[in-house]
């Protein structure tokens, strides 16, 4: 059963004015640098932990830690996405600057990240539009429907995209303007090139360093990710309202804080332009206004997960 709460019909929703938003959309570069620094500082931390770990004791001690390190690896994708929105700083160039690295731990290529989300806000839960229900995976039994929540498939699916770019030359998704594709192909081959180097040198030196302190936490990482990620609009109406499309998911502190605040999903989605460390201030102003409100990511996966039997077992 849904947690949702549904406005009175006919009840407007109230906008905020525009000193209020133009008070909460202030982009700071301190803020976004403490808050990169720190996330990815966590990201070295744990990682050296790890590789001290398994260096001395062996892999399967070091696995606790790569479990920690894959949640801080994975949801590297909030820096990636808030300095897509150039909402991390004040700064264009940080923004890049945070950005570009992120995308390539990730396996999500910048440029290509940024124009698949513009697409995605303008068209949020639009079958034919968005591009997160067009690329999302349709599972047809729990078997497939498990696999979707671990979130392989769509890393496995978004790297298959980017080397399918870098070799071919061809850009062909919709999402992607006429004027883009170039730059989306050098891009990939930018990115493949990359991977490429750090195979062969790993492999040069022998070393494990970058699979267990990247790579199998980046693949432990989606375990949370995908749950956290299928949240945000799953089961949420079919509307232009953000306030109807979207979900803000209650929880704790460190989850937001991991998350860059991105549980505040329909304040995000409302207005766009009020970075990442205004959106708790925003819940306070827009709170009554929510629809569909989870409390916390383990009873919202409980109810994601029952929206795609009920949508298979219904055919729709």
């Amino acid at each position: 059963m849904s947690d949702a709460t549904v406005s009175e019909p006919g009840h407007r929703l109230k906008p905020l004015t525009p000193a209020m938003l133009r008070e909460l959309s202030v982009r700071s570069n301190l803020r976004g640098a403490a808050k990169s620094l720190c996330h990815y500082g966590l990201v070295v931390l744990v990682g050296a932990l790890v590789w001290k770990v398994a260096s001395t004791w062996g892999v399967l001690w070091a696995l606790p830690l790569m479990a920690v390190q894959g949640y801080f690896v994975a949801f590297l994708f909030m820096a990636l996405h808030e300095t897509a929105h150039k909402t991390a700083f004040r700064s264009r160039g940080l923004n890049l600057a945070v950005g570009y690295p992120a995308g390539f731990i990730i396996g999500q290529p910048y440029e290509y990240y940024c124009l698949f989300h513009w697409d995605h806000h303008r068209y949020t839960q639009d079958p034919d539009k968005d591009p997160e229900l067009i690329v999302g995976v349709k599972p047809t039994s729990d078997t497939q429907l498990a696999i979707a929540y671990s979130g392989l498939l769509q890393v496995a699916g978004r790297l298959r995209l980017m080397l399918g770019h870098a070799v071919t030359g061809k850009v062909v998704v919709p999402w992607i303007p006429e004027n883009r594709r170039g730059i989306i192909v050098t891009e990939a081959r930018a990115y493949a090139a990359l991977y490429a180097l750090l195979l062969v040198l790993s492999l040069w030196f022998s070393s494990a360093l970058l699979l267990w302190v990247w790579i199998v936490p980046l693949i432990i990482g989606q375990f949370f990710l995908r749950p956290y990620l299928y949240a945000e609009h799953t089961g949420c109406e079919r509307t232009r309202s953000a306030f109807q499309n979207t979900r803000t998911t209650y929880t704790g502190a460190v989850v937001k804080w991991v998350a860059w605040n991105m549980p505040y999903h329909v304040e995000h989605h409302a207005y766009p332009s009020i970075p990442f460390h205004a959106l708790p201030k925003l819940n306070g102003i827009v709170d009554d206004e929510i629809v569909h409100r989870g409390r916390g990511y383990i009873r919202t996966t409980r109810e994601t997960w029952a929206w795609f039997r009920r949508q298979r077992q219904s055919g729709t």
